[in-house]
């Protein structure tokens, strides 16, 4: 069964709009390209600190390969990695596995 990753993170005072500059051209489409599917990206409406973004999965395998895919690449090692503590607080990542309801519009 289809699983989401909801992703929920600390960004730094005025750093957001840096952050999601970078989560839209640089984080998101390299992910992509590897075969994440990345469902949604959020910022709150209130607190300039809050940053939300979701990820679906069609099962745990497919899930740990691309883990693989993306967090072992060179390109998110010594690229993409080193930049990220500037933008946000990497002890504030709070990851919750969601599963649609039977009725929801994203089954």
């Amino acid at each position: 069964m289809a699983f989401y990753e909801l992703r929920q993170y600390r960004i730094l005072p005025g750093k957001m709009d840096d952050w999601v500059q970078f989560m839209e051209e640089v984080i998101i489409p390299f992910q992509v390209a590897q075969g994440m599917v990345i469902t949604g990206s959020f910022r709150d409406e209130e607190d300039d600190t809050a940053y939300f973004w979701t990820r679906r999965f069609e099962n745990e395998d497919e899930r740990k390969e691309l883990y693989t895919a993306v967090y072992k690449s060179e390109t998110w090692t010594n690229e993409i990695a080193p930049i990220i503590p500037d933008m946000m607080d990497t002890s504030g990542i709070n990851v919750t596995r969601i599963l649609p309801t039977p009725r929801s519009a994203t089954q």
